[in-house]
Formats: C-alpha cells, structure tokens, sequence
C-alpha cells in the first residue's frame, strides 16, 4: 500500500480509538513507532516490521529484516532492549533456511544490544520474517517526524536507490559484486544516526523507508508546516541508480508514491523523470532523514562519522513554504 492508502484506511479508526494518558505517541502521528509512557523519566517504544525477501541469501535476508524492524527505536531516539520474531516461512522448505534467517536476525539484534526473546511462525508459501521490538526512551528526548524549521540542514545517512538496485538483481541486470554494496548498506543499523541526532539536538527525524524519501521527507514537512530544497547533486545514490530508473527498472510501488506525490514534489530538472523515480524509491532499510539545527551540524557530523567512518550527506534544506512541499534542483 501506497501512503495515500494508509491515511485513507486509518482515518476513521483514529477518530474511534481513545487512547491512555501514558499513551504518547499512536498511529495517528506518522511517527516511526509507538510511546507509552511507563515514568516520568521512562518510556517504551514499541513497534513491528516484517518484510519478504529482496535478495536470495537466508542469512543476509535475516539481518537486513532485522536492521529494518530496530530502525524504527533508533529514529525516534531509543534504545532496542528487546525483540520477538515474527516469521511466515513454507515448511517443506530445508531446515536450513529458517535457522540462517534467524541467525541473521539474532546476529543484528544482538549487534543493537537486543535480545531475541521468542517468536511467533506460521506456515506459508510467501517468505516473510521481522521483528516486533520493545525499547525505551526518555520521553522528553522523543525524537518526533515533525519539529523541522527553516533553515534546518537536511541529513541522509544512507544511499538512496535500495528499491531499483533490488529490482535489477531479481532481473539480473546488475552483477553481485554492484549488488553488495546495496546488502550491506540494508543491514547496516541505523544506531550511529540515532546517538549522533540526539547529540545534535535535532529537531525532527525519521527513517527513509516504503514510502520513499518524497513520502517520508513530505511526512516530515506537512506536519512541521514548512517545505524544502533539495540539491539532487548533493544525494546519495547507489551506482547506477539513475540509469536504471531512466530505463524503467522500478518497483511497482514507486508509481503509486509518485501519483501520492504529484501535488507536492517538484522536479526543476531536465532528467525530472528519471530522478523520480529515484526519489519516490521504496527503500529497505533506509537511512535516517534528519532535520538539524545549522549550528548543531558539525557537531552531527563528526558524531556520525566517529561511528562509521564516513560522513552523512547534507541533502537539502528546510525552507518557508506551502507546508510539504518539496523542490529539487
């Protein structure tokens, strides 16, 4: 489902359902994950993802379904303590295939400093396995997708392109040595993302996942009441990204993000298709999109290459504006 069809399907039941006091934040926000809080000074962060397989490897399947499911903890600044498995696998398959994609889970839960604590499987003919996490954080350091102004500097932290690159492995147009890069890339934690955020007082954040950077980065200015300006220059993309877009290797889900996006995201650029159809690029295990105050960003910088070794890209700005709007150069 496209994000136009999730606003439309739980519109109604957010209007029903009456939440507790100690419920912080719910569904009807958009944000990453659920808080409740359990003292003043103590908050659960709950949330649940399960994906299907986008590459062939149990193993690495395993470990970026797991990196996608704690992303959610780590972008609303938490900390994951605790995750249950959630898998749908065929049981005549070999005993193998189940045990590697647990290892992989296990394996990057314990990396995040989660314990797997049980699980729930059915059979199935369509693989699909996840985690559902239980982490805390304290509930005045929440980090929301809404808080951005203008003339905050937009981060991302991982390359875009996640969805193409996955689509041209399954039709074999990319070889494995091109496709690595982008496995590796989709198990990486966003842990780094998350303690460097919080060091620089972010103002707003959220993790680059189905909907795309134009939903998510959409999300995240709707409800901050400003736009944005993107330098297309300055964004990550994964090697060749842009010349498989422009040759129509795309996700089925990228049309509808791009239909979502018609009124809001605009493309002042001769390429504009094939570059929508990297920006509306359902990611997997995508990076954090964070909006950072310009006198924080150097301390966000050297915060998040002390853990990674690399830097984050600043993609763009946060700018007055038509609330959502989305300009690229």
């Amino acid at each position: 489902w496209g994000p136009g069809d999730l606003e439309r399907i739980l519109a109604d039941i957010a209007q029903d359902q009456v939440l507790p006091p100690e419920a912080l934040l719910g569904f009807e926000t958009s944000d990453d994950a659920a808080v409740y809080r359990l003292s003043d000074h103590l908050a659960g962060v709950l949330t649940v993802d399960f994906l299907t397989p986008m590459v062939d490897e149990p193993y690495d399947f395993g470990r970026i379904a797991a990196a996608n499911a704690l992303s959610d903890v780590f972008a609303m600044g938490g900390r994951p303590l605790v995750g249950l498995n959630v898998l749908a696998l065929d049981s005549t398959l070999p005993d193998y295939v189940a045990r590697d994609i647990l290892r992989g889970g296990t394996e990057k839960a314990a990396e995040a400093g989660a314990a797997i604590m049980g699980g729930h499987s059915v059979d199935d003919n369509e693989p699909k396995y996840g985690l559902a996490v239980f982490g805390t954080v304290d509930p005045a350091r929440i980090v929301r997708n809404f808080g951005a102004q203008p003339g905050d500097i937009l981060y991302l932290t991982k390359p875009l392109g996640t969805g193409i690159m996955c689509a041209a492995a399954k039709m074999e147009l990319i070889t494995e040595s091109e496709f690595r890069p982008v496995i590796e890339s989709m198990a990486e934690l966003n842990r780094a993302a998350g303690e460097a955020m919080l060091a620089a007082d972010v103002h707003a954040a959220t993790d680059v996942t189905g909907f795309g950077l134009a939903g998510h980065l959409h999300e995240m200015l709707e409800a901050s009441g400003c736009a944005a300006e993107i330098a297309w220059s300055d964004a990550p993309l994964f090697d060749r990204a842009m010349e498989l877009s422009d040759a129509y290797c795309r996700p089925a889900r990228t049309f509808s993000i791009e239909e979502f996006a018609e009124g809001f995201a605009h493309i002042e650029d001769t390429d504009a298709d094939t570059i929508s159809g990297v920006l509306c690029d359902p990611q997997t295990s995508g990076g954090i999109l964070a909006a950072i105050p310009p006198e924080q960003a150097a301390v966000f910088e050297r915060e998040f290459t002390a853990r990674t070794g690399r830097a984050p890209w600043r993609i763009g700005h946060a700018v007055e504006g038509p609330a959502g709007n989305i300009i690229v150069r």
